[in-house]
């Protein structure tokens, strides 16, 4: 098993409310784990409202949202919205990630997401090593209590 130089962060990896896949969650689980990093893993299908209160219980350093159904750039768009308009949250590091486009042009909804909100967008066919480079320049941030989701 490869060994990987990392510095330690927290994450929470979520699906969007719209998506029962769970594969890719688990996968970029174990991906992260392996480097050495803190996982909150939400499952398929939260609510917005769920992902915004692990968020604050959890206080990660990077929200990361995966999805394979092709509704991302909905879901994903609405969720990074939401984050960002809470004053406990508005700071947080936000990616997504996968198929977001049912089309299968999943690079057109990038910028769109990037203008929603996202610090990245991971959407191409070297997503996952676009991901795995956004982890080695990752520096984890300072974590304060927040105010809980209304």
């Amino acid at each position: 098993m490869p060994k990987y130089r990392s510095r330690s962060g927290k994450f929470v990896v979520s699906g969007v409310s719209s998506d029962a896949h769970t594969w890719n969650l688990v996968f970029l689980q174990l991906m992260l784990e392996e480097r050495g990093h803190e996982v909150v893993n939400l499952g398929a299908c939260p609510t917005d409202a769920e992902v915004l209160g692990a968020c604050l219980r959890e206080r990660p350093d990077v929200l990361v949202v995966s999805t394979v159904n092709g509704h991302g750039h909905m879901d994903g768009a609405r969720l990074v919205r939401a984050l960002r308009a809470h004053p406990g949250l508005a700071e947080l590091r936000a990616v997504i990630g996968g198929k977001l486009g049912v089309d299968g042009g999943t690079g057109r909804h990038v910028d769109a997401l990037v203008e929603a909100g996202y610090d990245a967008v991971f959407a191409s066919e070297d997503g996952l090593e676009e991901f795995a480079d956004f982890l080695r320049e990752l520096r984890p941030r300072r974590r304060a209590p927040a105010e809980p989701v209304a």
